[in-house]
């Protein structure tokens, strides 16, 4: 089967979508550190000092997540120019990569959900006390 053109832009619309969830989780965190930081000033809990390393990971996973999908959209890019210069198997290869790298960049997404929901439980275990 051989990779046409408008394959890899296919990949558009979902790179764009996971840029848009990821800026939003990630301005969502900005606030939550700020509101973190103004609780840890009133009181060190043990709590908020869980939530702090929590935020550590999860903001590190979402850098890598960008990353990784803009790696994506980078070489799918490069697939393209590869087949519209008539280099099929170049661009054969880095569709492939492109892929891969969405794989990564949705890997690490479901890594965060899963920390994100330990987050939550903290905070609800410690409203319970």
């Amino acid at each position: 089967m051989e990779l046409q053109l408008s394959t890899p832009a296919l990949l558009f619309p979902a790179i764009s979508l996971l840029f848009l969830s990821y800026t939003n989780r990630f301005i969502s965190y900005a606030s939550l550190v700020r509101g973190l930081h103004e609780g840890w000033q009133n009181q060190k809990s043990p709590a908020i000092q869980a939530q702090i390393g929590n935020l550590r990971r999860r903001l590190l996973l979402i850098r890598h997540m960008q990353i990784a999908g803009a790696a994506s959209l980078l070489v799918c890019v490069g697939s393209m120019m590869a087949l519209f210069l008539g280099a099929v198997p170049v661009g054969e290869a880095l569709f492939g990569a492109s892929l891969i790298l969405m794989l990564v960049s949705l890997a690490l997404l479901i890594r965060e959900l899963q920390i994100s929901l330990n987050a939550l439980d903290v905070q609800l275990k410690d409203m319970e006390e």
